[in-house]
């Protein structure tokens, strides 16, 4: 018998809490959205701590906050840092 992997687990933006700092793991999003995104900082392995959520999320990345609206956010696929989902 084969054991299946265990699926694994993606987080949105829009989904980690105030306060927490993540990691970006990949962008899913356009080209040219995902192109803007990593001009901004959310480059994958990027770390950034959100400061705000709601219709428009406030985060810190690359030294500078930026606002992002939530559907912008969705396609910003995360891990916490210290690897808890």
């Amino acid at each position: 018998m084969i054991k299946s992997q265990p699926a694994e687990t993606s987080l949105n933006l829009t989904q980690v809490g105030s306060g927490d700092e993540v990691r970006v793991r990949r962008l899913e999003c356009a080209h040219g959205t995902c192109q803007r995104l990593r001009e901004m900082g959310f480059c994958e392995n990027a770390l950034v701590k959100k400061i705000r959520g709601g219709a428009h999320l406030v985060c810190w990345v690359c030294g500078t906050r930026v606002a992002l609206s939530a559907r912008l956010a969705k396609q910003i696929l995360v891990e916490h840092v210290d690897g808890k989902s």
